[in-house]
């Protein structure tokens, strides 16, 4: 296939970039200490993980017979559970995720980072990950993450538009899924894409990524604001006077997200650019970790 040369200069930039990130993904995830994974959870598995007391309606053969001897309680073994989970990622690669305030990174640089920080803490913990939207399916070892960072690339490179008109629909059956996004588009998008999630048994996180500057409105005077494909403009005056109403309407957004994800079982977080990277990383995880 032939890039246009206006792509082509941006797959050029994007695969200088890509390894640098991939080295601080990898800086970011050894970091967050958690000990082990959160599959450590009771289920028939085969590693011995601890004992807890016995309880109403256990069956006799769970019963650790030898345990209990020496007390007087009666104690049953618990089990890891040991499947590995598939977790798809879905990173949105519109042109709004661009944007950055002052002198920080685009929004796009911090959900990448994000997103491969955790997909290498997930694989070494075991589980399979993989990126929405393309035919490879989620898959673990180490070798999974230098696919996932080609498919970033691939997806970073094609055209775009202002902001994300398509969400994953093509999920993993019962596992996991991550959409990482500054959510700032229309939703009829999200909301078909996690009704299909909940229709498949998926769960999964909803991280709004947003710049400091989107977050706080820092403009005042005559402003012409332009989306950053350039299709939508809106010139003032004043904008100071538009503060109170943007950021009223930034904290429906934030609240129609979280009413979203928990009605599908999901679980919702904002982060911002301005901020360190670990925080978010670490809630992500943890939430991965455990709670369904």
């Amino acid at each position: 296939m032939t890039l246009a040369p206006d792509l082509r200069a941006r797959a050029e930039a994007l695969g200088q970039t890509l390894p640098p990130l991939l080295a601080a993904a990898e800086h970011l995830a050894a970091t967050v200490t958690l000990g082990e994974h959160g599959r450590r959870r009771p289920a028939m598995g085969d590693d011995f993980w601890q004992y807890r007391s016995a309880r109403a309606g256990d069956p006799l053969r769970l019963i650790d017979w030898r345990r209990s001897a020496r007390s007087d309680q009666a104690f049953v073994q618990e089990r890891e559970w040991q499947a590995a989970q598939s977790v798809v990622f879905w990173v949105d690669p519109a042109q709004s995720m661009d944007f950055a305030g002052s002198t920080r990174p685009p929004k796009s640089d911090r959900a990448r980072l994000l997103a491969l920080a955790l997909a290498v803490l997930l694989l070494r913990a075991g589980e399979q990950v993989g990126l929405a939207g393309h035919p490879q399916p989620p898959r673990a070892g180490k070798g999974q993450i230098l696919r996932l960072v080609e498919a970033l690339a691939a997806d970073l490179a094609a055209p775009a538009q202002d902001y994300a008109a398509a969400l994953p629909l093509d999920f993993v059956r019962q596992g996991r899924a991550v959409f990482i996004s500054d959510f700032l588009g229309d939703l009829p998008g999200l909301e078909r894409s996690l009704s299909q999630a909940a229709a498949s048994g998926v769960k999964g996180l909803l991280l709004q990524v947003l710049d400091p500057d989107e977050e706080a409105f820092p403009f005042d005077g005559r402003m012409v604001f332009v989306s950053m494909g350039g299709s939508l403009a809106h010139e003032t005056k004043s904008a100071g006077d538009l503060r109170g109403r943007y950021l009223a309407r930034l904290a429906e957004r934030k609240a129609r997200l979280a009413e979203l994800a928990q009605a599908a079982g999901w679980v919702y977080a904002a982060h911002h650019t301005g901020q360190s990277a670990t925080p978010a990383l670490l809630w992500a995880y943890r939430a991965l970790q455990g709670g369904w």
